[in-house]
């Protein structure tokens, strides 16, 4: 297998100050990003395909949806480097990206898709490791979306929940579609 870092010396082993960077940018992805090594190692096997870079991982700009690794080619058309340079329509990634917020504390926020993934979707459920501890709550509450579709299926009607919780009907209905949803699958 390819070596992802090309090390400077092999007898003895050294790496440069470059090499040193590249080892910073891949921790880097696996430790921020979750991006394991063979899609690291696939993504710039890609690359070498358009561009030729002594340091790829510190020569080349990368973006990521923390599935996959993309760059930017043609003014502002993204290339997906771990599906072999599939071109991606800014417009799908970008709706994809915005679901995912960081606050300034480094803790992450989800918004799932609910019925379909458009821009479009409510962000009405929430999926944080701080709330709930990670489990689908209604959007700036603590109230878990599991509760609320089990006391709907207990013949509940939306407008109780949505009065008792303080809610309305409409953030109810999406926890039950999203509970519904994950359900079916």
């Amino acid at each position: 297998m390819e070596p992802i870092i090309r090390i400077v010396s092999t007898s003895p082993p050294r790496l440069s100050f470059m090499n040193l960077m590249e080892c910073h940018m891949l921790s880097f992805l696996r430790s921020n990003y979750s991006i394991r090594v063979p899609k690291v190692r696939r993504a710039l096997q890609t690359l070498a395909r358009f561009h030729t870079h002594l340091h790829p991982l510190v020569d080349q700009p990368f973006e990521t949806d923390q599935i996959d690794l993309f760059i930017r080619e043609f003014g502002d058309e993204l290339v997906n480097l771990c599906r072999g340079g599939q071109m991606i329509l800014p417009e799908i990634l970008g709706a994809h990206l915005r679901r995912i917020e960081v606050d300034s504390t480094g803790i992450y926020r989800f918004f799932p898709f609910i019925e379909e993934r458009k821009p479009t979707e409510p962000r009405s459920v929430t999926i944080t490791p701080v709330v709930a501890f990670g489990k689908p709550v209604i959007t700036g509450t603590g109230i878990s979306t599991a509760v609320v579709a089990s006391r709907f299926h207990a013949r509940e009607s939306i407008e109780s929940l949505a009065e008792e919780y303080g809610r309305s009907p409409k953030e109810i209905e999406e926890a039950i579609r999203w509970e519904s949803k994950s359900i079916a699958a």
